[in-house]
């Protein structure tokens, strides 16, 4: 077998050196002398990756025997990618490896859908490197690195809770939308991905610099010098994907895409009180709306769908009214001119009776002063929000149920075995009730009253302690 130096890298350690005592050498004692040594003390370690040779020509034949609906020709440029992604960074292509069935399969719909070659999803490899939530250091974002600019141009929100350029869906989409445009544009695919890298206005001075030329190669030495690298960058990885094999690339560890289904809550929310009401994990939501940070969905977003893993949607569909209610106010119902009906005083008066309403902190405020101004007890104030303090800061939420309802809400009494026990209202769900009462959460009172879901109805007695 020919090995090179550059075919092969062997990294050989040897963890002992093997030095024979003089009583191995008498020959009545042979057997006992070598049970001395196990035999992994004995044998050299070898660690290392094969990496197969390749020339420039055999590069060039399996190129040309590609079926691909956008076609490119080997040159010295490209070959330098490929050694490179193959040889000296070969960590960078097993970490693509890992990731590309997380969105191939959505790639590739959503190309189809374009009616576009699918070789370009090859180029969100070299955007992002597969990473939904990377930054440039100029703020372009996600697997297709839009600019703010130009996802908001493309229908994408981007503010502070929820960045869509985030959203492999969405971007994927809109990149598709983008580079067709591109394409229209300059009726050549190589020039459409380097517009898509640099901006057409660069792309268009590069033709007129040229004396005219239309293809990328033409046009190469007049592009930016980030610019010059990028598109054989792509097709190079275009290359090593399709010849995994010849180049020793076997993925151990391929990471796939969660099967979920879309749900719309309609309202502000928070993943967290989603995971503890549906025992979600919490990491699963993250990685299924990337897009969303801080695990806050706001106001100004309540309309966006979320993914759900599919295990979990035919539960959340049949229970959404009080996994709803339990993460706040149920959303406002919508008449089919999609218009806001509009609530009489008397069902909102009734509604906060029942829900409480929500009080913002202020500088100087304490509880004593907030329980004296809406007639309720500091002890209620600490029970209804989970506190096991006085303190509190500045912008924190407070429920607040009126003087009414507030002795029936906290009203815990003792049964006969000594267990505190608590009469479930109207409006209440197991999530109201634990963060009622410091230190409950929504498992323990589960495991307490032996229930197998979260469904409540009001007049039923719950142990909560």
């Amino acid at each position: 077998m020919k090995i090179t130096l550059r075919g092969l890298f062997l990294f050989i350690s040897l963890t002992s050196v093997l030095i024979l005592p003089k009583a191995f050498a008498q020959e009545e004692e042979p057997v006992e002398a070598a049970s001395l040594f196990s035999e992994e003390e004995v044998q050299p370690n070898y660690h290392y990756e094969y990496i197969p040779d390749f020339t420039y020509d055999q590069i060039d034949q399996r190129i040309k025997a590609m079926d691909m609906k956008m076609p490119f020709e080997l040159n010295d440029r490209i070959f330098s990618f490929i050694q490179y992604f193959t040889v000296r960074n070969r960590d960078y292509t097993k970490m693509v490896l890992a990731r590309k069935d997380l969105f191939w399969p959505m790639f590739d719909e959503t190309l189809r859908k374009h009616e576009m070659p699918e070789e370009i999803k090859f180029l969100s490899i070299i955007e992002s490197g597969l990473d939904p939530q990377i930054r440039s250091r100029v703020g372009a974002m996600g697997l297709w690195q839009f600019m703010p600019a130009t996802g908001r141009m493309y229908g994408m929100q981007v503010n502070p809770e929820v960045d869509d350029r985030m959203d492999p869906e969405m971007s994927t989409d809109a990149a598709a939308k983008y580079l067709k445009s591109l394409y229209r544009m300059f009726g050549d695919w190589e020039v459409a991905l380097a517009a898509y890298n640099c901006g057409p206005g660069n792309v268009r001075k590069a033709i007129r610099r040229s004396g005219g030329k239309k293809t990328f190669w033409e046009i190469y030495n007049y592009l930016p010098r980030e610019t010059r690298g990028y598109v054989p960058q792509f097709q190079a990885m275009l290359y090593i994907l399709n010849h995994l094999e010849e180049h020793n690339f076997h993925p151990e560890d391929p990471t796939y895409a969660l099967a979920y289904e879309k749900i719309r809550f309609d309202r502000a929310m928070s993943l967290d009180k989603l995971a503890e009401l549906t025992n979600l994990c919490v990491s699963d939501l993250e990685k299924l709306n990337p897009s969303v940070k801080n695990r806050i969905i706001p106001e100004a977003n309540r309309s966006m769908e979320l993914r759900i893993p599919k295990s979990k949607t035919a539960f959340i569909q049949e229970n959404l009214a009080w996994i709803s209610d339990s993460l706040g106010n149920a959303p406002l119902p919508m008449m089919a001119s999609d218009k806001v009906r509009l609530q009489p005083v008397e069902d909102l008066a009734r509604e906060i009776q029942r829900n409480g309403i929500t009080y913002r902190v202020r500088s100087g405020d304490v509880l004593g002063r907030i329980a004296e101004l809406h007639g309720v007890s500091v002890s209620q104030l600490k029970a209804w929000n989970g506190l096991s303090s006085n303190l509190i800061r500045v912008g924190q939420n407070l429920t607040i149920y009126s003087s009414s309802t507030a002795s029936t809400v906290a009203q815990v009494q003792t049964n006969s075995n000594g267990q505190k026990t608590y009469t479930v209202q109207p409006g209440d769900s197991l999530w109201i009730i634990s963060k009622r009462h410091a230190g409950l959460t929504v498992e323990q009172i589960k495991r307490l009253n032996n229930l197998n879901s979260n469904n409540i109805k009001p007049g039923q007695k719950l142990i909560i302690g």
